[in-house]
């Protein structure tokens, strides 16, 4: 078992990504906690992990919050002893043009994926660096290429993948690992959460989810991406398709993402 008696978080882990890579790394071995915003669908998900053998910590957090981020290194510390990999996963989405967006959403999306990860790393990084653990971003394409109506999600992906290389190069000689993880579209609930203009849910994804790789293979990809101890893991042929162009003929893929994004359904900018 790879990572066993390994300390893992998972970060916004009770449902998609986050659930699938608590489930994997905790079939390796792995003593996992968890963090989630509702208490139902926390201890759901603990009872998932706990009925396939995996020793599991629920915490109820907000991504978002400083405090909830101090409080959960502490408990995870206090209950396991130490922390070895931590999966910043938590995050939100939107759509909404940006002209119409409340700037309070714009604050939401930014305080949940940025701020989260930059306030769970602090917290358990004296903790990886003393063990020479991992720590994981669940990013996006979205952080390599910007897509219109998703102005909000696409800062807080470029925001948190500079972040994370920023760090990844202060800590490479002390033996931690940083992987920045870019899931292609993936089959999650993360578009039907996702926030419109006035911060209601859009309660229905605009895409064809049976079309895209499952959160299952997302975290299997991880799994293997940190064992391997590698630096970037692009997903999906179509993310790395758009990662490459975008390198190369920037002003093209303005067009190409345009026209993509306008045959979504409800698409505001048609």
């Amino acid at each position: 078992m790879k990572f066993k008696d390994k300390v893992v978080i998972v970060t916004g882990a009770t449902s998609g990504i986050g659930e699938a890579c608590a489930m994997i790394f905790g079939k390796e071995g792995a003593k996992v906690a968890i963090t989630g915003r509702n208490q139902v669908k926390l201890d759901n998900s603990l009872v998932t992990l706990q009925r396939e053998g995996v020793e599991c910590l629920g915490i109820l957090a907000d991504a978002g919050s400083e405090d909830d981020n101090r409080m959960m290194a502490e408990k995870v510390q206090t209950h396991f002893g130490k922390i070895d990999i931590l999966v910043n996963n938590a995050g939100i989405s939107m759509r909404a043009l940006f002209e119409e967006l409340d700037t309070e959403i714009f604050h939401k999306v930014m305080d949940t994926n940025f701020w989260g990860t930059v306030y769970a790393t602090k917290y358990c990084l004296p903790q990886i660096i003393k063990n020479k653990g991992s720590i994981i971003g669940v990013s996006s394409i979205n952080g390599y290429r910007g897509t219109p109506a998703r102005t909000a999600y696409t800062a807080s992906k470029y925001a948190m993948n500079g972040f994370l290389e920023s760090l990844r190069t202060e800590v490479m000689k002390r033996d931690v690992h940083v992987l920045v993880a870019c899931p292609g579209f993936t089959a999650s609930n993360i578009r039907n959460n996702a926030l419109t203009a006035d911060g209601s849910s859009q309660g229905e994804s605009p895409r064809n989810e049976n079309d895209m790789m499952s959160a299952e293979e997302v975290a299997q990809h991880i799994l293997k991406a940190t064992v391997k101890r590698r630096r970037d893991l692009v997903l999906t042929r179509e993310g790395k398709l758009a990662v490459f162009l975008n390198k190369w003929i920037p002003g093209i893929m303005d067009g190409i993402v345009y026209n993509h994004m306008a045959k979504e359904k409800d698409s505001p900018f048609k």
